[in-house]
């Protein structure tokens, strides 16, 4: 007989998703979506089994997280002791729908994965449908902040040399920060202006190539003989500590904040702003949505298509001069 305890399953699931080679970043997402779901069963509902969850039982947890608000459960009491959430500004606060739609994209996981297992009569996400949510337009950082940003920079120093590398190379060429991030020597072809992404970096696990202009060649160029002055590693963007390693996600993230601090700029922007940069930059340039799509590592043009809708009317104007039948009349 199957073994239909919810922690003994989630335990089952976690070695699945490992045995796929599933992210750390994404099953560590599943295991905290889950382990809170599975205590809500236990206390709200005394349920310690997956089979005894109804899609009644879903619906009123998405009901409770809309109403409870940010940081009132937790999936163990380590966890509260530990973070203090009446502390917090934000303690109760409504929990965002991105939020919320991502609590039922695991669990919809889990449970389709229980339901091919043969663990579940009826799978009771199969009528489960996401929250509607008001599109947020993309972070976009205009040309006058930009350069403010990058002019905040003081290059004398090895950390702030290596961002503003980083910086220069993410906008121009659209890659994630934590691609750009674990970058090594070997990847970048500076007579070519292009980086052969591996697939161990990448977010979707595919080899893929990306670009770079000639104004950003000059600024790498400058950096990899700053870099190897003090640093001798394989990597292109490290840490000067003596290690060698590649400069992680987070220190690069409290910089950036730092540098927008300096400058007056509004600290919600985040690195991932440079990669909306290039690709709406790229739109109003003119490039296609299937060459767009290829450079960013979208699996389809319709995720491109999904995620870069932000084009305002002033944006189209600009775009249509290119176009205007009558200008290009001879």
């Amino acid at each position: 007989m199957t073994n239909t305890g919810f922690d003994w399953q989630i335990d089952e699931f976690m070695v699945y998703c490992r045995s796929i080679q599933l992210r750390e970043k994404t099953m560590a997402s599943y295991e905290q979506t889950l382990r809170l779901f599975e205590r809500w069963c236990k206390e709200q509902l005394n349920i310690e089994e997956v089979d005894k969850v109804t899609e009644s039982v879903v619906r009123c947890y998405i009901n409770d997280l809309q109403e409870r608000g940010k940081y009132s459960f937790y999936s163990n009491d380590k966890g509260k002791e530990k973070n203090f959430p009446e502390r917090r500004r934000d303690f109760r606060k409504p929990i965002s729908v991105c939020t919320i739609n991502n609590y039922i994209r695991n669990i919809r996981v889990f449970f389709n994965w229980l339901d091919i297992e043969g663990v579940l009569k009826k799978n009771p996400m199969k009528k489960i449908r996401q929250l509607k949510a008001n599109r947020k337009a993309k972070e976009y950082i205009n040309d006058e902040d930009f350069k403010k940003l990058i002019g905040s920079i003081d290059k004398s120093y090895f950390a702030e040399h290596r961002d503003y590398a980083m910086i220069m190379l993410m906008i121009d060429s659209g890659m994630r920060l934590g691609e750009c991030s674990c970058l090594l020597m070997d990847d970048i072809n500076l007579a070519k202006r292009q980086i052969s992404l591996r697939a161990e970096i990448t977010k979707g696990r595919k080899d893929r190539t990306v670009y770079f202009s000639a104004k950003t060649e000059m600024v790498m160029r400058r950096w990899v003989q700053y870099k190897d002055r003090y640093v001798e590693t394989d990597y292109l963007f490290p840490v000067q500590n003596g290690t060698g390693m590649h400069i992680q996600v987070g220190n690069f993230e409290a910089n950036f904040k730092k540098y927008l601090r300096r400058v007056g700029l509004d600290e919600d922007i985040t690195p991932h702003c440079l990669r909306n940069n290039f690709a709406k930059r790229c739109l109003m340039n003119g490039m296609d949505i299937f060459t767009l799509s290829r450079i960013l590592g979208h699996s389809s043009v319709t995720v491109t298509e999904q995620a870069y809708l932000d084009l305002t009317d002033d944006d189209l104007g600009k775009r249509y001069q290119h176009y205007s039948p009558v200008s290009a009349m001879k």
